[in-house]
């Protein structure tokens, strides 16, 4: 049965995708409570749901991570559950694809918003409270497309650039307080962002790999950290 003691993971983006993979992976290894953030209840509580065992507790909490206010609030419903988390995984994300001329303001603004905004807010929500703890883990989910830009990429990839260099200041500002801070960097993933595609799944990867990256990394002692790690399909980016 779940108790005090066993850490708290908080992932957002948890609804679907690789943020599902990952809450499912972590219950399934690690006895622990889990935090799921995500906009779309039905969905977030399904996963929610699925985590669910002797020895791991798992809880939904709705919330857009670009709005401030539900921000401030889940991440003080959290802590007042459980206290400042273990590990934060800032998964949540939008994709949009347009070329420059016909990428619009309302568009550029959510991939903003969704992918780098949001990263900032729910990082801020929670850090004092690990800080006090002295230790712990934030994984912050950036991409390729944080690294290398193409064609089509305005928004996203400003958004995913911003959230690669936030990432960078967060390891130096932390390495001395304990707490470990990782980019993870995936290539093209099975997930619904790909639906309609024409892409064969057996081109991507799936997203319980790139869960697995995230385990197998909070899994390393306390005396190593994985700063950026980069995953690609076998046959390399599309």
């Amino acid at each position: 049965m779940a108790d005090a003691s066993q850490p708290l993971i908080v992932v957002t983006g948890a609804s679907q995708g690789i943020g599902a993979a990952i809450a499912r992976l972590f219950a399934e290894e690690v006895p622990c409570h889990l935090a799921l953030l995500a906009r779309n209840r039905e969905n977030l509580e399904t996963v929610a749901e699925s985590c669910r065992s002797d020895e791991c507790e798992a809880v939904a909490f709705p919330c857009d991570v670009s709005d401030n206010a539900q921000v401030t609030e889940t991440a003080a419903a959290v802590h007042a559950r459980w206290g400042a988390p273990d590990v934060l995984i800032n998964n949540a994300g939008a994709f949009h694809a347009a070329a420059f001329t016909e990428y619009s303001l309302e568009d550029f603004d959510r991939m903003l918003d969704t992918n780098l905004r949001g990263l900032f807010l729910v990082t801020r929500a929670f850090l004092d409270g690990m800080l006090d703890k002295g230790r712990g883990d934030i994984f912050n989910m950036c991409s390729i497309a944080g690294l290398d830009a193409y064609p089509g990429g305005t928004g996203y990839c400003a958004a995913k650039f911003g959230a690669v260099g936030l990432t960078r200041v967060l390891r130096e500002e932390l390495k001395e307080k304990g707490i470990r801070v990782t980019n993870v960097s995936p290539g093209p993933t099975f997930t619904p962002s790909w639906e309609g595609s024409g892409v064969p799944e057996d081109r991507l990867m799936p997203a319980e790999d790139i869960a697995r990256a995230f385990l197998d990394v909070y899994r390393l002692s306390r005396r190593t950290v994985v700063e950026e790690i980069v995953l690609q399909p076998q046959l390399g980016p599309l």
